[in-house]
């Protein structure tokens, strides 16, 4: 097994805009350099709220593979696929449920928080409470052990290691593993053998944390167990044995500092945004237009740049010779926004013009487009084969 696995996603939503690049792409393309990268299209996932209405979701797809390619991801460098087209990625998630507790979905943070915030959607569906499964088997397929992701998203990777740690418990056993582990629970004695059931069960069933150290504690005071039944009952309380699918790890990456034109978060449902393949001169013409410091109504009145969503563009395009110059030119109404602005048009234009200048090329080049793809797809589909294969032994399902 590769030593540092990288596993990354995205649902596909179209073209992608600046948001994107600076939030994941740029981290993708330090990634390729560093670890093995698989990277793909989560079309599946987007049904999970999309359902009704998937006629887009082909066109959204290779648009963003375009993206992705004209970013600078490099298919000689990082596996790209498309999550349907691996079928393995269906069978993990099917087997998985038998075994994760309804619990476990159900106490997921984002579960509740999307069904509030998406609420002209019907989310009460078995797709959207199963979606952080769906999201564990992608990554429990290729046994990645990297999963870049943001602060919100660390729950949905200590699920996946939840998960990896029940079915390896489960599945992953020593013949006559079960009644080696009871009969090791009765050598605790009557009181301790019955607490530390009561409180594996809290923890399996419930993903009860502190339940887990209460029992790891009575297994470090146990005086009359020997070393191989200890290692057994820390075994069958987490899941030990065979290391059938591998814990993945958060790598922690940065929040993007890309606002959108407005000062919030750049999003296309704020309509907001810049996209990466947007026309120069509708670029210039959004960042003219943006808003200003409300106190400067007249170009003689003094501003102060904090209040400025244009100040937030000079974050993360200016140097600081600029941004002292926007400083003093703004707080003595030296400069007007216009003038401001002009920097940012120029570096976002000069940012943009390779990017633009590649996806030209895809655009005109399908096939090669369909080709990685294609060729991403059988490398995954590889990689899925192999595990698939040591899931179905350890189920008991492998026939023949």
């Amino acid at each position: 097994m590769y030593a540092d696995r990288v596993l990354s996603g995205m649902r596909p939503t179209g073209s992608l805009h600046l948001g994107h690049y600076h939030g994941v792409l740029k981290n993708w393309l330090k990634l390729q350099h560093e670890y093995e990268c698989l990277f793909f299209v989560a079309d599946w996932h987007a049904l999970t709220t999309h359902y009704d209405n998937p006629q887009a979701l082909e066109e959204h797809t290779w648009q963003m593979v375009i993206d992705w390619l004209a970013a600078g991801v490099d298919p000689n460098r990082a596996t790209l696929f498309i999550q349907s087209q691996v079928i393995e990625h269906a069978e993990l998630h099917l087997l998985l449920s038998m075994m994760t507790p309804l619990g476990w979905l159900e106490r997921v943070p984002t579960y509740k928080d999307q069904q509030e915030k998406l609420t002209d959607k019907d989310l009460s569906t078995y797709g959207f409470l199963g979606y952080p499964l769906l999201q564990s088997a992608d990554i429990l397929i290729y046994r990645a052990n990297r999963v870049p992701v943001g602060e919100d998203q660390v729950p949905h990777i200590e699920f996946s290691r939840e998960i990896a740690r029940r079915f390896n418990h489960l599945y992953g056993r020593e013949p006559g593993y079960e009644e080696k582990a009871e009969a090791a629970v009765k050598r605790l004695g009557g009181k301790k053998a019955k607490l530390y059931t009561e409180l594996r069960s809290r923890y399996q069933q419930q993903g009860d944390e502190e339940a887990l150290e209460s029992a790891r504690a009575i297994l470090g005071e146990a005086q009359n167990l020997s070393l191989g039944d200890k290692e057994r009952l820390y075994g069958y309380l987490e899941g030990g044995g065979k290391m059938i699918l591998t814990e993945p790890e958060a790598l922690l990456t940065e929040a993007s500092k890309m606002p959108g034109l407005d000062g919030q978060k750049m999003s296309k449902s704020y309509n907001n945004t810049i996209a990466l393949r947007e026309d120069p001169e509708a670029v210039s013409k959004k960042i003219r237009t943006m808003p200003t410091d409300p106190a400067r109504v007249r170009r003689t009145d003094a501003g102060n740049p904090e209040k400025c969503p244009v100040w937030q563009f000079h974050q993360v395009y200016s140097n600081d010779e600029v941004r002292a110059w926007v400083t003093q030119g703004c707080t003595s109404a030296g400069i007007g926004c216009i003038e401001c602005k002009q920097p940012v048009i120029e570096a976002v234009l000069r940012e943009l013009a390779p990017i633009q200048e590649r996806a030209r090329a895809y655009t005109e080049e399908p096939d090669l487009v369909r080709s990685i793809i294609a060729d991403g797809c059988e490398k995954a589909r590889d990689l899925a084969r192999e595990t698939m294969r040591d899931v179905r032994e350890a189920m008991g399902l492998n026939y023949g």
